[in-house]
């Protein structure tokens, strides 16, 4: 397998359950340290390592991010900091998606995008990588809906979010516009329901029957881009490759690519030894493979087959090597394969 293959499969590690992106958890620790929290405490009690966070691309799990959330409440006691980290820093410092938002036309725009791949920042229950936030048109009004699952069991991450988006917006509306009218959170009013008011500026509705925000549709096409649009391709193209790296990394079928991908060139794979390293019984293996839409046998074939003419089109790699290095021990059963594969022949590339 080539480094760059190898690269592109391993960018980032299997996890189980939802997962943030280490960037982003490092923006919480940084920020409660800037409010006088000890770094290590922080790091102990949410059960993460700096290794965990020296890589903003890194995952961390999402039990261990509300864990450092928690610790840093604690620590900094503060009890509206979820609200302050959302108010106080800016999303580009956090991740690829908000400079990807940065560099978008308009604010209609950013949303689509910041929607697209928010599942790079943080993977909430009910939503994985998918859009996490719909645009809800109501009797004549328009609405910002996040769509996670029992979002009252960690209001902080509603707090965070509301207040990013809210501050976020303002740079970016004419002054004594409003592009956020009303903010609406499932969740009981807190201790620091002042904070509320003092950072959104609008009403605020709590213990609603969902977590929404009331916009201005008007102002959707305000303009953003502080940047260009050739960073916009470069930044786009970067956090596709990631978020493609996170479904392999997150689905039964990228976690078997994983691990057929060192043992292709063997030939035939045992089916047992790769269900076996998963933790699953061959049955289960099949069922959840089944689920997802595909076998397999399928998997491998379509392994082989994109494997093939990566190493073909490198030129780099005979037509015999490549027939090895995807698993033939007989270069003329691979040529049929191929041809099946593309209707020519291996040669013909």
């Amino acid at each position: 397998m080539t480094a760059a293959l190898k690269n592109m499969t391993s960018r980032v590690k299997p996890a189980d359950g939802p997962t943030v992106a280490g960037g982003y958890a490092k923006g919480l620790l940084d920020f409660a340290v800037s409010k006088q929290a000890s770094e290590n405490a922080l790091l102990e009690r949410a059960g993460i390592s700096p290794d965990d966070l020296a890589d903003p691309d890194n995952r961390v799990p999402f039990d261990k991010f509300k864990a450092l959330m928690y610790a840093a409440i604690e620590l900094t006691r503060d009890p509206a900091l979820a609200l302050h980290f959302g108010e106080d820093v800016d999303f580009a410092e956090l991740s690829v998606v908000g400079l990807i938002a940065l560099a978008c036309d308009t604010l209609f725009h950013a949303f689509m995008e910041i929607n697209r791949y928010n599942g790079l920042v943080i993977q909430v229950e009910g939503v994985g990588l998918g859009p996490r936030f719909q645009l809800v048109q109501e009797d004549g009004k328009s609405w910002v809906v996040d769509s996670r699952q029992n979002p009252n069991c960690f209001p902080e991450l509603t707090e965070s979010g509301w207040a990013r988006i809210v501050c976020g917006t303002r740079r970016f509306v004419p002054e004594g516009k409003l592009f956020v009218k009303e903010v609406h959170v499932t969740h009981a009013a807190p201790a620091h329901r002042a904070e509320y008011e003092r950072i959104f500026r609008v009403p605020v509705v709590f213990e609603s029957e969902r977590n929404a925000l009331l916009i201005d549709e008007t102002l959707m096409f305000n303009k953003v881009a502080r940047t260009t649009r050739y960073a916009f391709g470069v930044l786009s193209e970067r956090a596709r490759n990631l978020l493609e790296s996170l479904e392999q990394a997150t689905t039964t079928r990228g976690k078997v690519e994983n691990l057929l991908l060192p043992v292709l060139h063997k030939g035939e794979p045992s089916v047992d030894e790769i269900a076996k390293e998963l933790g699953l019984s061959r049955p289960t293996l099949y069922r959840r493979l089944k689920a997802e839409g595909t076998t397999f046998e399928k998997l491998h074939d379509e392994l082989r087959h994109k494997l093939a003419l990566h190493y073909l089109d490198g030129k780099k790699v005979s037509v015999n090597e490549t027939a090895y290095l995807v698993g033939f021990s007989d270069p003329s059963a691979f040529s049929r394969a191929f041809k099946r594969w593309t209707g020519k022949s291996p040669r013909a590339r």
